[in-house]
């Protein structure tokens, strides 16, 4: 059976010493967000994903969702009493508006106490993760009217909220979507139409689910300028805001997926339904995108939890299970064979997850900051540069985390041999899992076009700049520390080929686009490399700091903790030299080849 050990004291380490959270009770809800507050809730937090989610895991993947001759969707044994106590505890509204009934808490202590949830059930714990996606995106473009009626109920978490942008003709090209909608004159729309791949369309855990809908509106402009977004119910709202009238908005049937099995999937009928504009006119996909952006952003951190819980029990595995001696002689002379765990090989796989997995979750703890500082600071010039690093930074760890996490799940099940292959060992799953991660909520290749296509020249280039600067602020300060010049000579050597093929594409691909087109899959894993290794060297120079002053305690943790960015920087971080090398090449070979030769 597999297992599950929330991380909190790796992610007390990255919030307090790493990101100094303390330092930002300037902002909004952060003096809440005491020491003590932030270890108590991420403890909690851990310990419900342990005990209440972890164990519905497989039993979701087994049993999935059944739809029911009404056409309601019931969701797998446990889930409902899960979230029940989900709800109950207030964990949706963790970082929402207080104005709505939320705490107000940090949105980047959200995604700490987020990751553990994912890694214990991803499928469970994407119903409310689409309904944080649905609040953002009626927060900051509904109505006064719409926000009092919806939000305070969805964060609470009595009603949850859907994202319908996909059709069967149309995904990533939104711009021939064809559900359309009709005035009813009365400030209504009739909406008609279906959509394909609704992730929690429908389920037996809420009163109401508040689906967001890109439609059209009869008579607007075709193509992308003409689609607005509307907010449909399942249930209209009566005189006194609660669940009423069905509406005329259905589950069709649910997808037969590779994994998430726990999560329903829905073909979504929309037949005269009910729907409500959301901001302005032939304006949705604006509205639509703040949803969008806050999904890619927790779909990087699903890569990264499934990869968290992969390698907690291959390490487990792979120091219990017995197969061969080491090559530099018996460790365990008492025993047959010696455990896998001395093998080099098994070693270089383990040290490989777990070095991506430490630098990821601090890397999605100090974009979430970031987010934090957007929102909740009073200084103008501060929030720009946090938004411009939210901004650069969401289709890298959508695209890297999810691409690395689906890998590291392989490399996870590989350990166990042909164990691997069993389902009741519980790693088929997380593999399974995994890859939806790479493709839904923008396909990882459409997120490497878009940091090549548009967050390189975006304001003049302005975001991608001032990573740079800080980055090379970062290793000139500590060039000179005999116990960091290590990790800034290899940090400075992967920003010199991030930097160098950020200027090739400026010099080849304006001419012949399909240069950036080709190079953009390694471009946006060499951002990711570097912008890992930043996180690596921030964590060695707080660990030999800690370990200067005494270490409280924590001498062992802290010790691993270099030896881990050590292992980063001289196993992985030399591959930024083999992705310039293939940006460089360009397109030619690539785009050579007549269509029908393939």
């Amino acid at each position: 059976m597999p297992v599950y050990k929330a991380p909190v004291d790796d992610t007390l380490f990255i919030l307090n010493d790493v990101l100094g959270f303390e330092r930002y009770n300037n902002l909004a809800g952060f003096s809440e967000a005491s020491s003590d507050i932030v270890e108590a809730v991420l403890q909690e937090g851990g310990k419900f994903a342990e005990e209440v989610l972890f164990p519905l895991n497989q039993v979701g993947d087994r049993e999935g969702c059944e739809r029911l001759a009404d056409g309601q969707v019931k969701t797998p044994t446990g889930f409902k009493q899960a979230f029940e106590q989900y709800r109950e505890g207030g964990w949706l509204g963790l970082a929402a508006d207080p104005e709505y009934g939320g705490q107000g808490l940090p949105y980047a202590l959200h995604t700490a106490v987020g990751e553990f949830m994912s890694s214990a059930n991803m499928a469970l714990m994407m119903y409310p993760g689409l309904t944080q996606g649905a609040i953002a995106a009626i927060q900051v473009h509904g109505s006064d009217e719409q926000k009092q009626a919806y939000l305070p109920k969805m964060i609470d978490g009595t009603w949850t909220g859907t994202m319908n942008l996909t059709e069967p003709h149309c995904g990533t090209d939104l711009g021939l979507l064809r559900t359309k909608a009709v005035p009813n004159g009365d400030g209504s729309y009739k909406i008609s139409g279906q959509k394909i791949f609704i992730s929690a369309g429908d389920h037996d855990m809420a009163e109401n689910i508040v689906h967001l809908v890109l439609a059209r509106i009869e008579g607007a402009p075709e193509g992308t300028k003409g689609i607005s977004l509307f907010i449909v119910p399942k249930f209209k709202l009566d005189g006194g805001g609660a669940p009423g009238e069905k509406n005329g908005v259905s589950c069709g049937s649910i997808e037969e997926k590779m994994g998430i099995h726990g999560n329903a999937t829905c073909v979504m009928n929309y037949d005269e339904a009910e729907g409500y504009l959301v901001g302005t006119e032939n304006r949705g996909l604006n509205a639509m995108f703040v949803m969008m952006n806050e999904a890619r952003l927790a779909v990087g951190l699903q890569g990264h939890a499934i990869a968290e819980v992969a390698y907690q029990n291959a390490a487990n595995y792979a120091r219990e299970r017995i197969q061969g001696r080491a090559l530099s002689g018996a460790k365990a002379p008492e025993k047959k064979a010696d455990p896998i765990i001395v093998h080099p090989d098994v070693r270089r796989t383990l040290m490989t997850i777990r070095a991506f997995n430490e630098a990821g979750r601090a890397l999605l703890l100090w974009t979430a900051l970031k987010s934090d500082i957007a929102h909740r600071s009073d200084d103008e010039k501060e929030k720009q540069a946090a938004d411009d690093v939210l901004g650069l930074m969401t289709p890298i760890i959508k695209g890297v985390l999810t691409d690395k996490g689906f890998d590291h799940a392989v490399a996870a099940q590989q350990m166990y041999g042909g164990h691997g292959y069993i389902e009741e060992w519980g790693m088929s799953q997380f593999v399974r899992d995994a890859r939806i991660a790479m493709i839904y909520e923008g396909a990882n290749g459409i997120q490497a076009l878009d940091l090549v296509g548009r967050k390189l020249g975006l304001n003049g280039g302005r975001a991608v700049m001032a990573f740079f600067k800080e980055v090379e602020d970062f290793c000139a300060e500590n060039r000179e520390n005999e116990k960091l010049s290590f990790f800034t000579k290899h940090l400075k050597k992967g920003l010199g080929d991030l930097q160098a093929s950020t200027m090739w594409f400026m010099q080849n691909a304006m001419a012949k686009p399909d240069n950036a087109g080709a190079g953009s899959t390694d471009y946006m894993h060499l951002f990711g490399l570097v912008a890992l290794g930043y996180m690596w060297a921030q964590m060695a120079k707080a660990a030999s700091e800690k370990l200067a002053a005494g270490a409280n305690g924590q001498s062992t943790y802290l010790e691993n903790k270099l030896i881990t960015a050590k292992f980063y920087m001289e196993k992985v971080m030399p591959e930024t030299a083999l992705r310039r090398a293939r940006i460089e090449t360009g397109a030619d070979s690539m785009m050579e080849l007549a269509a029908e030769a393939f």
